[in-house]
């Protein structure tokens, strides 16, 4: 599988994180067959935010909803930072402390059905 078609997976994925819940990079990577990818689904994001704002596949991505497998924000230099993702979290009811953790507990999203996945995966996955 090359890496632009990676990254378009996780930008699906990325995209039907309900408002008012986060996912972590660990579990986009496990929902999509890699789960040893946690880095890649980063470095997908990463590569999002350096795209021109006219991209389709990425002009509408909740990169904010991804954080890490501890439930802390940990993209400080993305989109603003740390504080510009709590900003959206939080606008979005998420309860984020001010040393930037989430309570996966009450927070986090279950992921997608295993048909949902499977359409990502072979290319029939827009929502």
């Amino acid at each position: 599988m090359s890496t632009p078609i990676f990254f378009d997976q996780v930008y699906e994925v990325i995209r039907r994180v309900p408002r008012g819940r986060v996912t972590t990079y660990g579990r986009v990577a496990a929902m999509l067959g890699r789960p040893n990818a946690a880095r890649a689904v980063g470095y997908a994001l990463r590569a999002a935010g350096q795209r021109r704002r006219g991209d389709t596949r990425t002009a509408d991505l909740p990169w904010y909803r991804v954080i890490n497998s501890a439930g802390r924000i940990s993209l400080p230099n993305m989109r603003g930072g740390a504080d510009r993702q709590a900003e959206l979290l939080r606008a979005e009811g998420v309860v984020v402390s001010d040393d930037l953790l989430i309570d996966l507990s009450v927070y986090l999203w279950e992921g997608l059905h295993p048909i949902e996945i499977d359409d990502i995966l072979s290319g029939r996955g827009e929502p």
